[in-house]
Protein backbone atom coordinates (compact mmCIF):
# COMPACT_ATOMS: atom_id res chain seq x y z
CA UNK A 1 0.00 0.00 0.00
CA UNK A 2 1.45 3.65 -1.12
CA UNK A 3 -1.03 5.43 0.01
CA UNK A 4 -1.70 5.79 4.17
CA UNK A 5 -5.22 5.18 4.77
CA UNK A 6 -7.66 6.55 7.54
CA UNK A 7 -10.32 4.00 9.03
CA UNK A 8 -12.99 4.85 11.36
CA UNK A 9 -15.01 1.80 12.54
CA UNK A 10 -18.25 2.65 14.98
CA UNK A 11 -18.82 0.49 18.03
CA UNK A 12 -14.96 -0.67 17.88
CA UNK A 13 -14.43 -1.71 21.53
CA UNK A 14 -15.36 -5.17 21.33
CA UNK A 15 -16.62 -8.09 19.17
CA UNK A 16 -16.34 -7.32 15.42
CA UNK A 17 -15.75 -3.85 15.40
CA UNK A 18 -12.63 -4.46 17.27
CA UNK A 19 -11.64 -7.42 15.26
CA UNK A 20 -11.91 -5.04 11.98
CA UNK A 21 -10.28 -1.77 13.52
CA UNK A 22 -7.13 -4.82 14.51
CA UNK A 23 -7.03 -5.42 11.06
CA UNK A 24 -6.74 -2.68 9.84
CA UNK A 25 -4.00 -1.42 12.54
CA UNK A 26 -2.01 -4.76 11.42
CA UNK A 27 -2.51 -3.30 7.72
CA UNK A 28 -0.92 0.28 8.43
CA UNK A 29 -3.64 1.85 8.66
CA UNK A 30 -4.10 4.92 10.89
CA UNK A 31 -7.26 3.49 12.86
CA UNK A 32 -10.17 5.92 15.15
CA UNK A 33 -11.97 3.51 17.16
CA UNK A 34 -15.27 4.43 19.13
CA UNK A 35 -17.74 3.88 21.68
CA UNK A 36 -20.10 5.16 24.40
CA UNK A 37 -18.14 4.35 27.08
CA UNK A 38 -15.16 6.89 29.03
CA UNK A 39 -11.78 6.74 27.30
CA UNK A 40 -10.57 5.32 30.88
CA UNK A 41 -12.75 1.84 30.45
CA UNK A 42 -11.73 1.02 26.94
CA UNK A 43 -8.08 0.97 27.84
CA UNK A 44 -7.46 -2.26 27.17
CA UNK A 45 -9.06 -2.28 23.80
CA UNK A 46 -7.29 0.72 22.86
CA UNK A 47 -4.06 -1.56 23.78
CA UNK A 48 -4.90 -4.39 21.58
CA UNK A 49 -5.62 -2.25 18.29
CA UNK A 50 -1.72 -2.37 17.61
CA UNK A 51 -0.34 -2.85 14.14
CA UNK A 52 2.04 -2.37 11.34
CA UNK A 53 3.19 1.52 12.61
CA UNK A 54 -0.69 2.33 13.04
CA UNK A 55 -1.77 5.20 15.24
CA UNK A 56 -4.60 4.50 16.68
CA UNK A 57 -7.00 7.00 18.39
CA UNK A 58 -10.53 6.78 20.74
CA UNK A 59 -12.95 8.56 19.99
CA UNK A 60 -16.04 8.78 22.34
CA UNK A 61 -19.08 9.78 20.70
CA UNK A 62 -22.72 8.53 22.32
CA UNK A 63 -24.15 7.65 18.44
CA UNK A 64 -28.11 7.44 19.95
CA UNK A 65 -27.94 10.99 19.83
CA UNK A 66 -29.02 13.35 17.12
CA UNK A 67 -25.96 14.13 15.16
CA UNK A 68 -23.30 12.26 17.27
CA UNK A 69 -22.05 10.22 13.83
CA UNK A 70 -21.63 13.66 11.99
CA UNK A 71 -19.96 15.56 14.67
CA UNK A 72 -17.55 11.96 15.10
CA UNK A 73 -16.41 12.16 11.46
CA UNK A 74 -15.26 15.60 11.97
CA UNK A 75 -13.35 14.49 15.03
CA UNK A 76 -11.51 12.30 12.89
CA UNK A 77 -10.83 14.27 10.20
CA UNK A 78 -9.41 17.12 12.40
CA UNK A 79 -7.39 14.74 14.12
CA UNK A 80 -6.14 12.74 11.26
CA UNK A 81 -6.68 15.11 8.27
CA UNK A 82 -8.58 12.72 6.10
CA UNK A 83 -11.10 9.91 6.44
CA UNK A 84 -10.63 6.94 3.71
CA UNK A 85 -12.62 3.87 4.86
CA UNK A 86 -15.68 4.11 6.94
CA UNK A 87 -17.61 1.10 8.99
CA UNK A 88 -20.78 1.27 10.16
CA UNK A 89 -20.94 -1.47 12.68
CA UNK A 90 -22.35 0.27 15.76
CA UNK A 91 -25.75 -1.27 17.01
CA UNK A 92 -28.06 -2.27 19.82
CA UNK A 93 -30.63 -5.07 20.57
CA UNK A 94 -33.63 -5.46 21.80
CA UNK A 95 -35.56 -9.03 21.99
CA UNK A 96 -39.22 -8.81 22.97
CA UNK A 97 -42.68 -9.33 21.47
CA UNK A 98 -43.72 -5.93 19.34
CA UNK A 99 -46.17 -5.22 21.91
CA UNK A 100 -43.61 -5.68 24.97
CA UNK A 101 -40.94 -3.09 23.13
CA UNK A 102 -40.93 0.25 24.75
CA UNK A 103 -40.97 2.94 22.30
CA UNK A 104 -37.93 4.00 23.76
CA UNK A 105 -36.30 1.18 23.18
CA UNK A 106 -37.16 1.41 19.65
CA UNK A 107 -36.20 4.78 18.94
CA UNK A 108 -32.23 3.91 20.62
CA UNK A 109 -31.92 1.05 17.74
CA UNK A 110 -33.15 3.12 15.25
CA UNK A 111 -30.55 5.75 16.35
CA UNK A 112 -27.95 3.48 17.04
CA UNK A 113 -28.09 1.42 13.97
CA UNK A 114 -29.90 3.22 11.36
CA UNK A 115 -29.74 7.30 11.65
CA UNK A 116 -25.75 6.83 13.01
CA UNK A 117 -25.01 5.43 9.59
CA UNK A 118 -26.74 8.25 7.86
CA UNK A 119 -24.66 11.01 9.64
CA UNK A 120 -21.66 9.36 9.17
CA UNK A 121 -22.32 8.67 5.67
CA UNK A 122 -22.85 11.90 4.85
CA UNK A 123 -20.33 13.26 6.77
CA UNK A 124 -17.43 11.41 5.32
CA UNK A 125 -18.61 11.81 1.72
CA UNK A 126 -17.21 15.43 0.76
CA UNK A 127 -13.78 14.71 1.45
CA UNK A 128 -13.79 10.93 -0.30
CA UNK A 129 -15.27 12.31 -3.25
CA UNK A 130 -12.87 15.00 -3.22
CA UNK A 131 -9.85 12.97 -2.97
CA UNK A 132 -11.74 9.99 -5.79
CA UNK A 133 -11.34 7.49 -3.34
CA UNK A 134 -13.41 5.83 -0.65
CA UNK A 135 -14.74 2.86 0.74
CA UNK A 136 -17.83 2.37 3.13
CA UNK A 137 -18.42 -0.68 4.77
CA UNK A 138 -21.90 -0.78 6.72
CA UNK A 139 -22.25 -4.03 9.33
CA UNK A 140 -25.82 -5.19 8.51
CA UNK A 141 -26.70 -8.54 9.20
CA UNK A 142 -28.46 -11.92 8.05
CA UNK A 143 -31.75 -9.98 9.81
CA UNK A 144 -30.98 -7.29 6.93
CA UNK A 145 -32.32 -10.16 4.31
CA UNK A 146 -33.98 -12.41 6.91
CA UNK A 147 -36.72 -11.63 9.73
CA UNK A 148 -36.79 -13.26 12.89
CA UNK A 149 -39.37 -12.88 15.30
CA UNK A 150 -39.04 -10.61 18.65
CA UNK A 151 -36.63 -8.42 16.87
CA UNK A 152 -39.00 -6.01 15.17
CA UNK A 153 -36.37 -2.87 15.14
CA UNK A 154 -33.74 -4.77 15.13
CA UNK A 155 -34.95 -6.33 11.71
CA UNK A 156 -36.40 -3.34 10.57
CA UNK A 157 -33.26 -1.17 10.83
CA UNK A 158 -30.86 -3.42 9.73
CA UNK A 159 -33.09 -4.02 6.43
CA UNK A 160 -33.09 -0.22 6.15
CA UNK A 161 -29.45 -0.47 6.26
CA UNK A 162 -28.96 -2.72 3.39
CA UNK A 163 -31.30 -0.30 1.62
CA UNK A 164 -29.00 2.63 2.49
CA UNK A 165 -26.43 0.79 1.19
CA UNK A 166 -27.60 -0.03 -1.96
CA UNK A 167 -28.72 3.75 -2.69
CA UNK A 168 -25.73 5.65 -1.94
CA UNK A 169 -23.89 2.93 -4.12
CA UNK A 170 -25.62 3.80 -6.61
CA UNK A 171 -24.88 7.67 -6.01
CA UNK A 172 -21.12 7.16 -5.99
CA UNK A 173 -20.65 4.74 -8.27
CA UNK A 174 -18.36 6.97 -10.59
CA UNK A 175 -16.67 9.03 -7.61
CA UNK A 176 -14.19 6.01 -6.97
CA UNK A 177 -16.09 5.37 -3.48
CA UNK A 178 -17.36 1.32 -2.89
CA UNK A 179 -20.74 1.14 -0.70
CA UNK A 180 -21.24 -2.34 0.99
CA UNK A 181 -22.93 -4.31 3.24
CA UNK A 182 -21.90 -7.31 5.43
CA UNK A 183 -24.61 -9.64 6.51
CA UNK A 184 -23.17 -11.89 9.19
CA UNK A 185 -24.96 -14.80 10.88
CA UNK A 186 -24.41 -14.84 14.26
CA UNK A 187 -21.31 -14.15 15.58
CA UNK A 188 -19.75 -14.79 18.95
CA UNK A 189 -20.01 -11.50 20.40
CA UNK A 190 -20.94 -9.93 23.60
CA UNK A 191 -24.25 -8.81 21.78
CA UNK A 192 -24.93 -12.30 20.90
CA UNK A 193 -24.16 -13.53 24.51
CA UNK A 194 -26.43 -11.11 25.80
CA UNK A 195 -29.00 -12.35 23.25
CA UNK A 196 -28.30 -15.76 24.72
CA UNK A 197 -30.42 -15.06 28.16
CA UNK A 198 -32.98 -12.56 26.48
CA UNK A 199 -33.91 -15.33 24.60
CA UNK A 200 -34.13 -18.10 27.35
CA UNK A 201 -36.24 -15.87 29.12
CA UNK A 202 -38.58 -15.35 26.10
CA UNK A 203 -38.69 -18.67 25.07
CA UNK A 204 -38.64 -20.20 29.18
CA UNK A 205 -35.50 -22.39 27.81
CA UNK A 206 -32.12 -23.19 29.60
CA UNK A 207 -29.22 -20.94 27.45
CA UNK A 208 -27.85 -24.39 26.01
CA UNK A 209 -31.04 -24.95 24.67
CA UNK A 210 -31.73 -21.39 23.02
CA UNK A 211 -27.87 -21.48 21.78
CA UNK A 212 -28.54 -24.86 20.09
CA UNK A 213 -31.93 -25.03 19.47
CA UNK A 214 -33.07 -21.15 18.81
CA UNK A 215 -29.60 -19.37 17.88
CA UNK A 216 -27.83 -21.54 15.76
CA UNK A 217 -31.25 -23.34 14.58
CA UNK A 218 -31.38 -21.21 10.76
CA UNK A 219 -27.34 -21.63 10.31
CA UNK A 220 -27.24 -25.24 8.80
CA UNK A 221 -23.26 -24.99 9.67
CA UNK A 222 -24.33 -24.92 13.58
CA UNK A 223 -21.14 -22.84 14.26
CA UNK A 224 -20.50 -19.20 15.12
CA UNK A 225 -19.43 -16.86 12.16
CA UNK A 226 -15.73 -15.78 14.03
CA UNK A 227 -15.44 -11.49 14.12
CA UNK A 228 -12.14 -12.47 12.50
CA UNK A 229 -14.14 -13.82 9.08
CA UNK A 230 -15.46 -10.49 9.20
CA UNK A 231 -12.85 -8.37 9.50
CA UNK A 232 -10.62 -10.19 6.62
CA UNK A 233 -14.05 -9.38 4.03
CA UNK A 234 -13.82 -5.91 5.20
CA UNK A 235 -9.77 -6.14 4.38
CA UNK A 236 -10.61 -7.46 1.36
CA UNK A 237 -13.36 -4.76 0.26
CA UNK A 238 -10.88 -1.93 0.93
CA UNK A 239 -8.49 -2.96 -1.41
CA UNK A 240 -8.36 -1.88 -5.01
CA UNK A 241 -9.32 -4.86 -6.58
CA UNK A 242 -12.70 -4.88 -4.90
CA UNK A 243 -13.47 -1.15 -6.57
CA UNK A 244 -16.15 -3.10 -9.08
CA UNK A 245 -18.40 -4.41 -5.51
CA UNK A 246 -20.63 -1.95 -4.86
CA UNK A 247 -24.21 -2.02 -3.58
CA UNK A 248 -23.45 -5.18 -2.65
CA UNK A 249 -25.10 -6.86 0.70
CA UNK A 250 -22.80 -10.27 1.51
CA UNK A 251 -23.99 -12.83 3.54
CA UNK A 252 -21.39 -14.41 5.70
CA UNK A 253 -23.68 -16.92 8.12
CA UNK A 254 -23.17 -20.26 7.70
CA UNK A 255 -25.49 -20.75 4.82
CA UNK A 256 -28.32 -19.17 6.53
CA UNK A 257 -29.78 -16.91 3.78
CA UNK A 258 -29.13 -20.28 1.08
CA UNK A 259 -32.33 -21.50 2.22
Amino acid sequence: MTTKRVALVTGSTSGIGLSIASKFAAMGYDVAINSFEAEADVVDALRSVAGNGASVRYFQSDLSLNGGGYDLVGEVVSAFGQLDVLVNNAGVQKVAPIEDLPPADWDRIVAVSLDSAFHTIRAALPGMTGRGWGRIINIASAHGLRASPFKSAYVATKHAVVGLTKAVALETAEKGITVNAICPGYVWTPLVAAQVADQARVHGMSEEQVMREVILAPQPTRQFVQPEEIAELAAYLCGDLARSITGSAISIDGGWTAR
